[in-house]
């Protein structure tokens, strides 16, 4: 698994197979209490095995900066019932299905023009809400007369505006009158300028049509949808699909539906909707409150199965995304395993009726009830392990002394001493031709060709999924490749419909990745980071072993919210050293990103050098294309496990262990053992056995 990693403890170890069944390897998390979950997610040296959506990695996050006015969407809307959330055709394509009459209907709750001169009267004073008027005029003016110049250089100043509930009303009042308009605040300062976007879709369709589009945006009703005219033309909507996506993916999607234009003929017609995470909040008479979404929990027992796709099995049975789903952790697959799970917009009869489905799947649902709210990663106390090793004996070298003084030795070193606090080979794909660190390179590089390239290297087996990725890197044919693929396969199947729609190009792939959920495109690059992490470990415990260093960073724990995460991680110094004031149990070595601090000595140097390496010298950690944001985060080099406890148990019946005569080849081992989020018990193993899995 790690053959030039770290041991911490000098006990010769033993041999023995692990998971030569899945009832061999069964894993229980272990929830956090349940009056807790309310406070999850605030600064913690926990880790979980994969890091929160909307952060780098998990362990000793950056807080993140809340938004200080509300989002400043453009444009109006046309309103009325939108699709099903959980309605796959909105991956891509062209449907059959015609949309309700009803939603390309004006809202008649809108308010008209007039209405917001008066608002902008009654905000600005007259005179400066004509002049505001004239700049308008004068802007379309020249895009009018001057067709390459760009309108988005001129500016109008509003002047300052201190009060942020004014220039929240200011910025939807300025773009409902004017969608060609984009407000912008410079230390609270309000400036108007032309809306780039805004001229772009202009030359695609009507401008009509391009000031409802950006109307129905800035106002974001919700359930309400968008219809642009009819359009018999496929390319043509290709490149309005492409234009949408492009700008506004975050926010909305696309799909083209069947409708019957105004001579009574059948055609094709764009619809636009908001994406379910646009509704995290939503406008009430009292302001902004929270959306009161149905929520449905249960306890997951799968077997030999990845989480990500024991969570696609579902999705597909129960007609919802897979983003649809939280759970607190990714959890083995070579193992039986218990976790708490929820899934958004399902009631707990539903969930119900596809329990002896699921089960020919590999997985068991328990414990099912209504929630109140989604799970979080990291929102855990840790795991349980219960793990059997089989075939137990001697390491090659070491034959001498008895085998289950070894196994004594080895126990209570790592009951002592603890482990190098290493990611495990689940962590990066174990046993598969490409590594999930590989593909996260690639995005880190922005090299999307190659990323997708590798997400779709087949290992050397005779199945639909593996045959359905060898095709399409033979001929790039996306929608054969999609055909090919069962149901469950959902990040496969996301990325093909975007591929089938822009090309396998720099730009359809980058659609690509885009297309898949936020959580499912980061765990990439944080392969890519545990790696490296990884090799820092290794380095760090070879130049300096045991003993805190100068230079080294150290943890400081407490609750002040209000000390950053930075200033809470503590290098230290010379005179720190000599008195031996930290324990190598205190050292975190960083996982790279944007906003962390290095070690101030050669382990600092290693990872510059290491990231040179892989042409990130200048990386920022910030993939823009993907709305990939990585911070980084600490993580400590050493941990220890709790509640240790462990038998060894005769392989058939009747055979006995006795003091100083065990069988090798009759005995197992049974180990029991907890861990904290992110700890990973085949690293435990490596340590007590000193064996590579």
């Amino acid at each position: 698994m790690l053959p030039s990693f770290s041991y911490l403890s000098g006990h010769p170890g033993f041999c023995g197979t692990i998971k030569n069944s899945p009832s061999d390897f069964v894993v229980t998390e272990l929830e956090v209490a349940e009056q807790a979950l309310g406070a999850a997610g605030g600064e913690s040296l926990q880790e979980t095995s994969e890091a929160p959506a909307e952060q780098s990695s998990p362990s000793l996050q950056q807080p993140k900066k809340r938004r200080k006015e509300p989002p400043c969407a453009e444009g109006c809307h046309r309103a009325g019932p939108r699709p099903s959330g959980g309605d796959p055709g909105w991956a891509g394509g062209d449907r059959s299905t015609p949309p309700n009459k009803n939603q390309r209907e004006a809202d008649p709750g809108l308010r008209s023009g007039l209405q917001e001169a008066g608002v902008l009267d009654s905000l600005l004073g007259k005179p400066t809400s004509e002049l505001l008027s004239k700049f308008a005029c004068d802007l379309k003016d020249a895009w009018d007369l001057e067709k390459n110049a760009d309108g988005s250089t001129r500016e109008f100043s509003l002047g300052p505006v201190l009060d942020k509930k004014i220039r929240a009303d200011l910025h939807s009042a300025v773009r409902q009158k004017f969608p060609f308009l984009v407000t912008v605040t410079k230390d609270n300062e309000m400036i108007v300028k032309g809306n780039a976007d805004y001229r772009e879709l202009c030359q695609l369709v009507t401008e009509k049509e391009t000031s409802d589009f950006f109307k129905f945006l800035d106002a974001k009703l919700e359930n309400s949808t968008f219809s642009f005219e009819p359009d018999g033309n496929k390319e043509h909507r290709k490149v309005v699909h492409h234009f949408i996506n492009k700008k506004f993916g975050k926010l909305v999607e696309t799909k083209s539906f069947a409708v019957t234009d105004v001579n009574e003929q059948p055609n094709m017609s764009i619809m636009v909707r908001f994406r379910e995470k646009s509704w995290s909040r939503k406008r009430s008479a009292g302001g902004l409150q929270e959306k009161q979404d149905l929520y449905t929990a249960f306890t997951l027992q799968k077997e030999n199965l990845e989480t990500l796709e024991a969570i696609g099995f579902l999705a597909a049975e129960l007609g919802v995304l897979p983003s649809d789903f939280s759970y607190t952790g990714i959890k083995d697959k070579k193992a039986i395993t218990y976790q708490p799970m929820v899934v958004k917009k399902v009631t707990p009869e539903r969930l119900k009726e596809i329990e002896s489905k699921v089960e020919k799947k590999g997985m068991r649902i328990h414990n099912i009830h209504s929630a109140c709210q989604h799970l979080k990663l990291g929102q855990l106390k840790g795991n349980h392990f219960d793990i059997v090793v089989r075939d137990l004996k001697h390491h090659s070298h070491d034959s001498s002394a008895d085998l289950k003084e070894r196994i004594s030795e080895a126990m209570e070193n790592v009951e002592t001493k603890g482990f190098v606090n290493y990611y495990g080979p689940q962590r990066f794909g174990q046993g598969q031709k490409v590594q999930t660190d590989q593909i996260g390179l690639a995005l880190l590089n922005e090299k999307m060709v190659k990323a997708v390239k590798l997400f779709f290297t087949p290992e050397d087996i005779d199945d639909p999924v593996n045959n359905a990725k060898r095709y399409f890197l033979q001929t790039e044919d996306a929608k054969g490749a999609l055909m090919m693929l069962p149901e469950y396969k959902v990040r496969e199947k996301m990325l093909l419909r975007a591929l089938n729609r822009y090309g396998v190009n720099h730009e359809g792939c980058t659609q690509g990745w885009l297309n898949i959920p936020h959580s499912m495109r980061i765990f990439y690059i944080h392969a890519y980071c545990s790696k490296i992490w990884n090799e820092a470990a290794s380095y760090r415990l070879k130049i300096y072993g045991s003993k805190v260093a100068e230079g080294d960073l150290v943890f400081s724990e407490g609750n002040d919210e209000n000390v950053s995460l930075s200033d809470r991680v503590h290098v230290v110094t010379a005179p720190e050293e000599s008195a031996n004031k930290y324990s190598i149990n205190q050292v975190v070595l960083p996982m790279v990103g944007h906003s962390i601090k290095y070690p101030s000595n050669k382990v600092g140097e290693w990872y510059h050098e290491r990231l040179s390496k892989d042409d990130l010298q200048m990386c920022k950690f910030r993939v823009s294309p993907l709305q990939l944001n990585i911070p980084g985060c600490y993580r400590p080099i050493l941990k220890n496990v709790q509640n240790l406890s462990y038998f060894l148990e005769g392989g058939e019946k009747g055979i006995e262990v006795e003091d100083n005569h065990l069988n090798e080849s009759k005995v197992s081992l049974h180990i029991s053992f907890d861990l904290d989020p992110s700890c990973y018990a085949t690293v435990c193993l490596r340590e007590i056995m000193k064996c590579d899995f």
